[in-house]
């Protein structure tokens, strides 16, 4: 069977690349809002482009009209549907309006309600052509995380695990991977809003739980710590440095001197009800986050943990390490089981192993 072709001139498909390229670049550095990537066209000359801004305004579309001093006329290409609402910045689609932009081009349609299928609606009662879908199969993946969240009202969920090559991981906080690994580790980490993992981790391995890497420090995420009844140790890393990092402790603790204690110190404390009087409802946790703010969310954690999040189907995409080392001491735990678990849940994996040195790193998704 024969695909169907598309009707768009190649000049357009290269175009739109170059906007899918400038967006892909400045993915993780907008914030909540989507990477957007918007190049100006006029007789075949590209007059300016621009990426959404970092933290997510201005953005792309209004950036790169702004460089120009005369837009009538011109073709406006963009990865994503421009937006049509009234937010923190106006609408892209009054600027592209009143600059009297002539063709307006995108990928595919803005999952925020607010703007889904409604730009071209609007361009087109002002003549202005548009036309939707070039380049849409280059885009997808761009957006996956960005549709995933609009889509669910939660947050997107990365699970992350190291162990040795007999699947083993250590109970204290010596290092299993090698130092490549663990720079890939704190990369993870920037690509996220909010770190998660439980007070037994945190107890157990002290764990920074912060970015690392010269340069993008002010990038670590937020701290976000599953601790029913408030056992965590006071002296902590994470607890003594709540004052100059934002963390989160989700409970449902009634014990009022720990409560203030935290609260005091700094820490914002969330508490929920268990369910059936043991566990969290973990689908909720997530859209709390998501309603913070936090839309994207690593899970560093134990075993137990995200096993738990693995059999409520929340993690969208695992990472699992594997060093070349053997650890048979006795102070071990065994992950076996969840690597079989980790086998079974996701129908795509890859192993990413050319710059680990001896370490393995395997992407399921």
């Amino acid at each position: 069977m024969s695909l169907k072709k598309d009707n768009y001139k190649s000049s357009d498909k290269k175009i739109m690349n170059f906007a899918i390229n400038l967006a892909e670049n400045n993915k993780y550095l907008t914030g909540t809002n989507p990477s957007v990537g918007c190049v100006i066209v006029k007789n075949n000359n590209i007059l300016s482009f621009a990426t959404t801004n970092n933290g997510g305004r201005p953005h792309a579309e209004s950036i790169a009209l702004n460089k120009n001093r005369y837009n009538n006329g011109t073709s406006l290409y963009s990865t994503l549907e421009p937006c049509s609402h009234h937010g923190v910045t106006p609408p892209c689609t009054n600027a592209i309006i009143k600059n009297k932009v002539k063709k307006v081009y995108y990928s595919i349609e803005d999952k925020d309600l607010r703007n889904f299928n409604k730009t071209k609606k609007i361009l087109k009662s002002k003549k202005i052509v548009t036309i939707s879908g070039l380049q849409k199969r280059n885009v997808k993946n761009l957006y996956n995380e960005y549709n995933f969240v609009r889509s669910n009202k939660a947050s997107y969920i990365i699970g992350k695990i190291a162990s040795s090559s007999n699947l083993n991981i250590l109970r204290n906080n010596s290092p299993i991977t090698n130092e490549h690994s663990r720079s890939v580790s704190h990369i993870l980490r920037f690509q996220n809003h909010a770190i998660l993992t439980s007070y037994k981790t945190i107890n157990t391995d002290n764990p920074k739980l912060n970015y690392r890497l010269n340069g993008l420090e002010k990038f670590s995420p937020t701290a976000v710590i599953i601790d029913k009844n408030l056992k965590i140790k006071i002296n902590s890393y994470v607890i003594k440095n709540s004052t100059k990092s934002k963390l989160i402790i989700f409970h449902s603790s009634k014990n009022i001197s720990k409560i203030k204690l935290l609260k005091d110190i700094g820490v914002k404390l969330i508490y929920q009800k268990l369910e059936n009087e043991t566990n969290f409802n973990l689908r909720k946790i997530t859209q709390t986050l998501y309603k913070l703010g936090l839309h994207r969310l690593l899970i560093e954690s134990g075993k137990d943990l995200i096993t738990n999040f693995l059999n409520e189907n929340l993690i969208n995409e695992f990472y699992f390490f594997k060093s070349d080392k053997i650890i048979s001491n006795r102070d071990k735990i065994n992950i076996s089981s969840l690597v079989k678990m980790i086998n079974k849940k996701y129908k795509n994996k890859k192993k990413i192993n050319t710059y680990l040195d001896k370490d393995t790193l395997t992407h399921y998704y």
